[in-house]
């Protein structure tokens, strides 16, 4: 069951993560959600593609509000296990989606994937698995 819809985790991410910007989410739903980046110049590293702490950030961020979508608004669920396999150079001067599906939500621990895409391709050029550690409710 969704618990936060898009717009209601993109308010919460604003407000708790304000240094977090140019994310938008496109889907939200059971299964996860997908969520574009509008790449600027500050995400590219030298050769002109998007760099990898950049794809992790899409990667995680995605995860984070696939995560809060099923359980609400727990700004302390953090990242307890992450890994990255980057496949391929980003296409230049598109945005990037990630599309994050929750593959696992217990009590304690949530397991997620992400794929990244340079926008408008089908080939992914990262893959991320993501384990997040949820705080026990008071």
């Amino acid at each position: 069951m969704i618990v936060m819809d898009a717009g209601a985790l993109e308010a919460f991410i604003a407000a708790e993560f304000p240094q977090v910007s140019g994310y938008r989410l496109m889907r939200v739903d059971e299964t996860g959600v997908t969520m574009r980046l509008d790449v600027q110049h500050r995400h590219l590293r030298p050769g002109g593609t998007v760099s990898g702490p950049t794809m992790f950030e899409l990667a995680d961020l995605a995860m984070y509000a696939a995560l809060l979508s099923r359980i609400g608004p727990v700004a302390l669920s953090v990242t307890t296990g992450a890994s990255i396999d980057f496949m391929r150079k980003p296409a230049a001067g598109r945005a990037m989606t990630g599309e994050c599906r929750l593959l696992k939500l217990g009590r304690t621990l949530a397991v997620g994937d992400v794929l990244i895409r340079s926008e408008g391709a089908e080939e992914v050029v990262a893959r991320a698995s993501l384990t997040y550690a949820i705080p026990p409710k008071r």
